[in-house]
């Protein structure tokens, strides 16, 4: 019951990967995704992150509003860790509860857990094997003003409010390397799913 965590900076490219896992066969549980599931109108974190930031993070239809959530908390360390004392663990729960799930309909099931902030919130970690996808910040800076249409100083803000690269890649048991083509890239996942015994095997006698 491999149980494999799937890490990157943002604009790594985690998400082709990740696409491309689940092609192979595996179940992807999409950590953004419970992210927001967690925080659909009537939720418990919904009501604190109301309580703790101000009732005008919720839109007129008592629904989140990321812009202006995002707007209160980007370049405050401290009110980043309020908004991830209130989420992380409502995540982590939901999360253990969907691994749980995929076992049970298929016990040899190959579950990966698309993370990107898996150095930030690091706790009890049950991964088998951790993938990163790395690209080195500069090409993340490009991606992100040419197909988001950020200005390079949102794109840069946006990079150092992340854990570090080498953070990353110090927690990695296999590393994708996404700075070039998507064919390269697609390959490299393609034989990490050919190799997963094999990478499994060594990450288990470490």
């Amino acid at each position: 019951m491999p149980l494999v965590a799937l890490t990157g900076g943002i604009a790594s490219g985690k998400s082709t990967i990740a696409r491309r896992l689940a092609e192979h066969g595996a179940v992807v549980v999409d950590a953004d995704q419970l992210v927001r599931d967690v925080q659909q109108p009537g939720s418990g974190v919904l009501a604190a992150l109301a309580d703790q930031f101000g009732a005008d993070v919720l839109r007129s239809d008592g629904s989140l509003d990321r812009a202006a959530l995002g707007a209160r908390v980007f370049g405050d360390p401290a009110a980043i860790a309020r908004l991830n004392a209130i989420v992380h663990p409502a995540v982590r729960a939901e999360s253990a509860r969907r691994f749980e799930a995929a076992f049970a309909a298929d016990p040899e099931a190959v579950v990966v857990y698309d993370v990107p902030l898996l150095v930030e919130a690091r706790v009890d970690d049950p991964w088998e094997l951790v993938v990163v996808a790395h690209a080195p910040a500069e090409v993340r800076a490009r991606r992100l003003v040419a197909l988001r249409g950020l200005s390079e100083a949102e794109a840069a803000a946006r990079i150092g409010s992340q854990a570090p690269d080498d953070a990353r890649l110090a927690i990695a048991d296999v590393v994708i390397d996404t700075a070039g083509t998507l064919e390269h890239t697609l390959r490299q996942v393609d034989e990490l799913w050919e190799r997963l015994p094999v990478h499994l095997r060594a990450a288990r006698a470490r």
